[in-house]
């Protein structure tokens, strides 16, 4: 995730970021700005189709078409958007779910060994979690703690793990019935947030809908110049990439930021997060 200030517009227009969408789209938008070129030269010399009113008039179905677009790209950057500002929340559940359980463990005056196990799975539980929803394998360290089988679900098994642990305190009456109920509901979190993580990262946009929007944007870019030259000439020639990095760069955002939990440069900060946990786990346990 990048840090910035929202307030120094001069980064924002003059310097172009690696995560900026004009990277990507430049030898798109040549290759449009190319062909706007031809066909305001073959029009303007050759065809001359601008002596026929009725052509000049096909500018009006661009007309309609962008607001059908407008609403489809709105609708789509808000779904994206609604998916990234949930993983967001649901990492700050996870934050506040680990710190909650590490105060509650240390209150119960636990021996060292319980203490030390709590310490490590806690964090273990987060940074397992991570590599779970990157499609990675994580054992970390001091891994005879927290045995894990590979191939298997890594984050279920640390929090079978915590759970057992937890479940023997009980019966050895290292903590009453009472603290065992309050105490469930933190480690039942761990588990629900796992399952919300993954759904949005295993529930993408439909593809026919993803695709059609990227279909349109181009079919709608791609007939601009024969609707636009008899007004603007030449002018299509830079006008219309212009067009299509504005649209296309809506797209790509959203294409960006609906799976939160990656390596991209919109993606959340996931990592430090995660080191975070590690951090105030260890402050409240150490």
């Amino acid at each position: 995730m990048i840090n910035y200030n929202p307030k120094d517009w001069s980064t924002f227009i003059f310097h172009i970021d690696k995560s900026d969408t004009f990277r990507k789209l430049w030898p798109l938008m040549l290759g449009v700005a190319v062909f706007s070129g031809l066909v305001a030269y073959a029009e303007l010399n050759y065809f001359q189709l601008s002596k026929t009113s009725n052509v000049t008039n096909i500018g009006m179905m661009h007309s309609l078409l962008g607001f059908v677009l407008s609403l489809l790209l709105v609708f789509r950057t808000n779904t994206a958007y609604d998916r990234w500002w949930e993983g967001r929340k649901l990492l700050g559940s996870l934050t506040n779910v680990s710190r909650n359980l590490a105060i509650k463990i240390k209150a119960l005056k636990l021996t060292d060994e319980d203490v030390r196990f709590f310490e490590y799975g806690i964090p273990k539980y987060a940074f397992a979690l991570k590599e779970h929803l990157r499609e990675k394998m994580y054992f970390g360290k001091n891994s005879l703690l927290i045995e894990v089988e590979e191939g298997k679900h890594i984050p279920n098994q640390i929090a079978g793990s915590l759970t057992n642990r937890f479940y023997g305190l009980l019966e050895k009456g290292a903590i009453s019935q009472e603290q065992f109920i309050v105490l469930s509901g933190d480690f039942n979190q761990f588990t629900d947030i796992c399952g919300a993580c993954e759904r949005i990262k295993n529930t993408p946009i439909p593809f026919s809908y993803s695709a059609f929007i990227k279909k349109f944007i181009f079919v709608y870019v791609i007939t601009l110049p024969f609707g636009w030259v008899f007004s603007l000439g030449y002018f299509v020639v830079p006008i219309v990439p212009f067009i299509l990095y504005v649209l296309a760069s809506l797209e790509l955002i959203a294409e960006e930021i609906e799976n939160p939990f990656g390596y991209d440069a919109n993606d959340l900060p996931v990592d430090q997060i995660c080191t975070n946990i590690e951090k105030h786990v260890g402050e409240i346990l150490g």
